[in-house]
């Protein structure tokens, strides 16, 4: 499971809810969470503030 659906689950947000409270559409969010849509860094920035995380917390993998 990828980082942002786990982060959602865990905190009990429907992408319904998730992407109502940054502001697009649920299609828009779930594209996002599943590697089909490109992710821009102002949405990086709300989704991160939802989670009270930085971005980097959640888009970038340390390899």
């Amino acid at each position: 499971m990828n980082k942002l659906k786990e982060l959602r689950i865990i905190n009990n947000y429907s992408v319904v809810q998730l992407a109502k409270k940054i502001g697009i559409s649920p299609s828009y969010y779930w594209q996002i969470e599943n590697k089909k849509r490109r992710l821009y860094y102002n949405i990086a920035v709300k989704i991160a503030k939802v989670f009270n995380l930085k971005p980097d917390d959640i888009f970038y993998d340390d390899f």
